[in-house]
């Protein structure tokens, strides 16, 4: 950890630092730019606490970053922390996530994503500090013509796209009447090295690794727009180091490969992978769940320039090698 270095020119807050994709990106910042980075994330037993501490130990290896644990619905101590640390610019990936989670502990998600959310625009409001932030592909719902664009209008079917969708409206008001540089980001189906243990492709490799039984919903006929972490986070520094303003009048962006794949297939290609089969249970599809993301990437590409995602053949290949030598 170091001392915050006045030569340096950006400070980034980046909360959620400890969880899959934030993770990533504070290591994307650390190697790939001289800026300072400023982790907070409340450390929550969702999934393990040892992997986001192993992420974090990983980020404590550069000078460039400090870490300190806090959840951003305590507003008090969000505000301390972002007034001494002199904070520039805001990456807000905190957020409880998982779909079926939010039918046996909706209050987290309440704190979480909303009220959490919150003081995220009530700190920003103060010096107009630009704020970029995680939405999700979950608020299109059902839709019946794809890729799915950002202009589509969708009902949400569970809880967590529901709060999503209101932190978009949130921001949109604050954006309107406090003039904050705001951008929100629709994540489709995030993959890589580091995932969460709760999203089914590390469930499917936890099965075959472990000899578990994992369910398949809707006997594996799910359509998903997997997207690999790295081209994610790549996409979120160019975002960083953008110079229009334009694209922070609360733009929306999807961030997706454009390209679904069947989980079916997904599955087949894991168990190719590692060399042995998967314990499957297929069950009938859930009301809460969605059959398809397909999303476009056309806007997203126009303002950042990145053109090429990685196959998702590559992507699964690294995932599946850096799995088989992480102990939970």
């Amino acid at each position: 950890m170091s001392s915050i270095n006045k030569k340096v020119q950006k400070r980034i807050l980046v909360t959620g630092a400890a969880g899959f994709i934030g993770f990533h990106f504070c290591k994307k910042i650390l190697d790939k730019t001289k800026y300072e980075v400023f982790g907070i994330d409340n450390l929550n037993n969702y999934y393990s606490v040892k992997l986001k501490k192993d992420r974090i130990k990983i980020l404590n290896k550069s000078k460039k970053f400090y870490f300190e644990k806090i959840d951003i619905s305590d507003y008090q101590k969000l505000k301390k922390f972002f007034f001494k640390k002199k904070i520039d610019v805001i990456f807000n990936f905190a957020a409880q996530a998982g779909v079926r989670y939010s039918l046996v502990n909706p209050n987290s998600y309440i704190n979480s994503n909303l009220k959490g959310f919150l003081n995220i625009l009530e700190l920003a409001k103060i010096n107009k500090t630009k704020v970029i932030y995680a939405s999700s592909s979950s608020i299109y719902g059902d839709q019946n013509k794809f890729p799915v664009k950002e202009t589509f209008k969708g009902t949400q079917k569970n809880l967590y796209a529901s709060t999503k969708a209101m932190n978009e409206n949130l921001a949109s008001i604050y954006h309107l009447n406090f003039h904050i540089p705001l951008m929100g980001l629709r994540f489709f189906t995030v993959y890589g090295e580091w995932g969460r243990p709760d999203m089914l492709y590390l469930k499917y490799l936890d099965s075959i690794k472990n000899n578990k039984l994992v369910n398949l919903f809707n006997f594996g006929n799910h359509t998903r727009d997997f997207t690999y972490i790295e081209d994610v986070v790549e996409i979120l520094l160019r975002i960083l180091k953008l110079k229009k303003i334009n694209c922070f009048k609360n733009g929306i962006y999807n961030i997706c490969s454009s390209k679904p794949i069947k989980l079916n297939t997904f599955l087949k290609f894991i168990e190719n992978t590692y060399g042995k089969k998967c314990k499957i249970k297929k069950i009938a599809k859930q009301k809460i769940e969605i059959l398809k993301t397909h999303g476009s990437n056309n806007k997203i590409k126009n303002l950042t320039k990145k053109r090429k995602f990685t196959n998702f053949k590559v992507g699964l290949n690294r995932t599946v090698s850096w799995f088989k030598n992480y102990s939970f």
